[in-house]
């Protein structure tokens, strides 16, 4: 259950949500074919804040981060790997936050969704 048009938009059981859309293809694929389905919950003026919920299918892919982007992990496992050699494994119950111009590779092995805000 949703109501993305309430003065604070909000979606019940976030976690297992199922009323996703699907965003397509993952840009800059290196192996295997992820696709991404989310719920947008807000977008302010100029896309700032923005927050939702998405969802990744396993595989791996080349990623740069515009803005600081706090993620909080409810399903799934990963690992990101920074351009500098850094590992960050993210499965359920893992909050990160990706500052604005962090790369490298997202490499998705177990389905994850994650709750999301971008500054």
């Amino acid at each position: 259950m949703s109501n993305l048009k309430s003065s604070a938009p909000h979606i019940h059981g976030a976690t297992a949500f199922a009323d996703v859309l699907d965003w397509g293809q993952q840009p800059d694929m290196v192996e295997g074919v992820s696709r991404s389905s989310g719920r947008l919950l807000f977008k302010g003026p100029g896309n700032s804040p923005e927050a939702g919920v998405w969802e990744c299918t396993p595989g791996r892919w080349r990623l740069s981060i515009p803005r600081d982007e706090f993620c909080h992990f409810v399903k799934g496992r990963a690992v990101y790997r920074s351009d500098e050699g850094e590992a960050i494994e993210v499965r359920a119950g893992t909050c990160v936050l990706f500052p604005a111009g962090w790369s490298g590779e997202a490499d998705v092995t177990e389905t994850i969704r994650n709750i999301y805000m971008l500054v």
